[in-house]
């Protein structure tokens, strides 16, 4: 345990250098944010922000494995390291593209789509020559696991990853947010690994805490650099990948319930909207806009969404305390 916090103390303080280097390189880049026409006013002032700032978490988490290798007994984390680091490639490539034309939109939506079923398919698919895949399914609370068709597991897991990847995509629009509803989320499964004595999983968690504790010195409101599409679907990569490992998919509904309702709010906006043609259901969406139009500031959008994921991984913790007998 001493281990895994000390990880996440080094990862905090890489990912504090890290930022303090990167910043003025992105900036020289002119690698800036480009605001939404269709986005609440107010954020037209922060066009120009430098993006891609989730590097500075991405490349502290990676050097920190790496000097855990001589350590580790099991190098399955390393699985999970690659999810996150293709997902976070694939948003790497939208960062790139909304940079260098200068526009809101990177890759297409069928574009990101294709790559991110091909980045699952390929994961899953390596996992199963393995002999690692692991096709069965636990029900939280009620500590029991029933297996299903390999063939309709994979379906399933693909259907999770690309779900969850955009979800906690989606949920980065305001400074500080996806940040601070990440952290507990990572609390929760550096725990969940120590429970289950997979201590060397639980270096992957423990550095995305320290590290996203750090990044938010620079994305506090208000923000010095933008996580990007390299940050968001690089965390939505690992958050569904250390559940896959964990072999416990169905918690990310308990502790994924920001990125969950975040994601709804879209589905029903856009439904509403063609069902009553033109009518709209929130005021905008994703939902912390909805928020943020109705007079909520940024900071107390990202108390409030970090507080009920806090307490949804609190309950989710008790969902799976059934495991520690």
């Amino acid at each position: 345990m001493t281990r895994i916090i000390i990880t996440a103390l080094i990862a905090c303080g890489l990912t504090f250098g890290i930022g303090y280097l990167l910043l003025p390189i992105l900036r020289a880049l002119k690698a800036g944010q480009s605001i939404r026409e269709v986005g609440p006013t107010w954020h037209n002032n922060k066009a120009g922000t430098p993006m891609m700032g989730g590097l500075m978490f991405i490349f502290a988490t990676v050097i920190c494995l790496l000097v855990s290798i001589p350590g580790m007994e099991d190098f399955s984390v390393f699985y999970v390291l690659a999810l996150g680091l293709c997902f976070g490639l694939v948003g790497f490539l939208d960062d790139f593209f909304k940079a260098k034309f200068k526009r809101n939109l990177g890759l297409t939506s069928i574009q990101k789509a294709l790559l991110q079923m091909a980045v699952s398919a390929i994961y899953l698919y390596l996992l199963y020559k393995q002999g690692t895949l692991v096709t069965y399914i636990y029900i939280p609370f009620v500590n029991v696991s029933f297996h299903i068709h390999p063939l309709l597991y994979i379906f399933f897991a693909m259907f999770v990853m690309v779900g969850c990847v955009n979800a906690v995509n989606l949920n980065d629009g305001v400074d500080g947010l996806c940040g601070s509803v990440t952290i507990p989320v990572m609390v929760f499964f550096t725990a969940a690994a120590v429970l289950m004595k997979k201590m060397d999983l639980a270096l992957l968690p423990a550095c995305l805490v320290g590290g996203l504790a750090a990044y938010l010195f620079y994305n506090w409101h208000p923000a010095k650099v933008f996580m990007g599409d390299t940050g968001s679907l690089f965390l939505g990569g690992i958050i569904c990948g250390l559940a896959f490992a964990l072999n416990m998919p169905l918690i990310l509904i308990l502790v994924g319930l920001v990125y969950i309702v975040e994601t709804l709010s879209v589905i029903l906006q856009v439904g509403y909207f063609k069902l009553t043609h033109g009518k709209r259901l929130f005021k905008m969406a994703p939902i912390h806009h909805h928020f943020e139009m109705c007079g909520w500031k940024e900071v107390k959008i990202v108390l409030v969404f970090s507080a009920v994921s806090a307490v949804m991984c609190v309950i989710a913790w008790l969902g799976i305390s059934g495991l520690a007998g």
